[in-house]
Formats: C-alpha cells, structure tokens, sequence
C-alpha cells in the first residue's frame, strides 16, 4: 500500500496535493501516507456502500461468478477471477448502471 501511494505522490505534479478516498479495510491504515509530504487519504465511513460503488461490484462478482467454489490452485484461482471479471466488464451498460451515482460524473 505505502509503494503505491508512493507511486501516486510522485505522479502528481510538485505544486498539487493528491488526496486518496479509501475505504476501511485494514491495510488503508493513515499511517502509511505519514511520510509523503503531498497526499492524504480519506476513508469512507463503514457501511457506506453508496459511497463505493465497487461493493456492488464485488456482490454481483461473489453472486453470480464466484460463490460455493473450490479452487484447484492459484492459477486456477487467477484465471476464474479473470473470467468472472471480463463477464462482468462485458455489458456496458450493466457496469454504468451499477457503477454510476447521481453525484459521479462517468464518462462512458
């Protein structure tokens, strides 16, 4: 997580601020951001799914694609995340439908 908001402070440009919303999962503790002098995060309330619509996302990914499976190995693993995935991404307007909320501009 700290290489990757590393990797977000050193593409933002020396007179801006980056600012990274993120949800309550463990590894997006604050102190990790506490060494990189232009980037903050801010973290979703718990429960806020309509904040964060990749959480309709991951249901509909463990509903329809990913529940009640045994995985023979990681690449079998890999390769079902992978299938599911481009099931998902398929249908445009499944993705806008899911993925939009009155105060997100998408561009589609």
């Amino acid at each position: 997580m700290k290489l990757h908001l590393q990797q977000i402070s050193d593409a933002t440009d020396a007179e801006r601020y980056a600012v990274v919303i993120m949800d309550c999962a463990s590894w997006h503790s604050d102190h990790v951001a506490n060494d990189i002098k232009n980037l903050s995060i801010i973290h979703l309330p718990p429960y806020s799914p309509e904040l964060n619509p990749v959480e309709q996302v991951w249901q509909w990914l463990r509903q329809r694609e990913l529940a009640n499976r045994c995985f023979v190995n990681y690449e079998d693993i890999v390769e079902q995340l992978s299938r599911a995935w481009n099931c998902f991404r398929e249908d445009v307007e499944r993705v806008s439908s899911m993925c939009s909320r009155d105060w997100i501009n998408l561009i589609t």
